[in-house]
């Protein structure tokens, strides 16, 4: 889709969607096209739909600013900057905003007044790298990836000096006390949660250029201590690179995708079985994305300088 114009009507069914199993066939709605809601960033990250709002707040890591888009408003107003380099965001139990502030280190909680509590910026008395993706589960722990990105440059956060392993870490709902959870990644980025809980995936943006372990979305088992076992391969998606997922209610999990070449530009759908299944192409590699709108069936992708859109008849978990 290089000659994308969001101001030039799509054919129907849209080219830019399709369907590699007939698993998928259910999910397209063939008068629905992929739609460019919104360009003018450097990088986009960490989008999180507000429901009660009729909002999506999502970041632009290398402008360190978190941007809110809204259907009918008349332009996308900036919602905090700074932000903190700003990568991952997602809602806590009680609505309120998570933040992975990979330019501070830390990952943040903005109250209902508009303060921000620092939830972690440290563990075992040394820094965190750069927290990079959040989800929080059922019980309300929050389980977010370390990975260090905003660390290697001074595009996306300060260059600095890792003083931990890349992890993945659960802060607890009740007592705050935080656990490396995952230590053997190289550089966990996206993850989330089946639609029962009991499988986290992890996005580990290190591996693709490891032929021993080349493999780019992994599996775990979430045991009920809220440890993690049973550690294996979930999916590939080389040429290109996995970066944010989500999991939608029928337990397939959708992939931002690229970085291996324009073909490889998009989101990518899994079956749980890990069989790709669908695919829909976009003109920039894509970052993250979620499921939100009124119905909770239009899927938001940050990807490069936009925000896109499309409507599924599916929604997420």
């Amino acid at each position: 889709m290089p000659g994308f114009d969001p101001k030039t009507p799509r054919g129907y069914p849209d080219p830019a969607i399709h369907v590699l199993d007939s698993r998928f066939d259910k999910t397209v709605i063939l008068a629905a096209s992929v739609e460019r809601l919104w360009t003018g960033g450097r990088w986009t990250e960490g989008p999180t739909w507000f429901g009660d709002h009729n909002c999506l707040l999502f970041s632009d890591i290398p402008n360190d600013r978190i941007l809110c888009w809204s259907p009918g408003a008349v332009a996308t107003f900036t919602y905090r900057s700074p932000s903190g380099h700003a990568n991952g965001n997602t809602r806590d139990l009680q609505g309120r905003l998570i933040t992975c502030e990979q330019g501070m280190r830390r990952v943040t909680r903005t109250e209902p007044d508009g303060l921000v509590t620092v939830l972690m910026d440290r563990f075992d008395g040394r820094r965190l790298n750069g927290p990079n993706d959040v989800v929080v589960d059922r019980m309300g722990h929050i389980w977010f990836t370390d990975p260090g990105y905003g660390i290697l440059s001074d595009y996306e956060g300060d260059r600095g000096t890792p003083e931990l392993p890349a992890c993945v870490y659960r802060l607890d709902a009740d007592s705050g006390r935080a656990e490396a959870v995952a230590d053997a990644l190289k550089r966990p980025n996206g993850l989330c949660f089946s639609p029962d809980q009991s499988i986290l995936y992890v996005v580990d943006t290190g591996c693709t250029d490891d032929p021993a372990y080349h493999r780019n979305i992994l599996a775990f088992d979430v045991q009920a201590s809220c440890r993690l076992g049973g550690l294996r391969a979930f999916c590939d998606l080389a040429p290109g690179r996995s970066d944010g997922i989500r999991c939608d209610v029928d337990g397939n999990v959708w992939s931002a995708s690229g970085f291996g070449g324009p073909e490889t530009n998009g989101v990518r759908v899994f079956a749980p079985d890990g069989a790709p299944i669908g695919r829909i192409d976009l003109p920039e590699p894509a970052s993250n994305l979620c499921f939100g709108g009124r119905k909770k069936n239009r899927v938001f992708i940050t990807a490069g300088t936009s925000i896109y859109s499309l409507f599924v008849e599916t929604r997420g978990c």
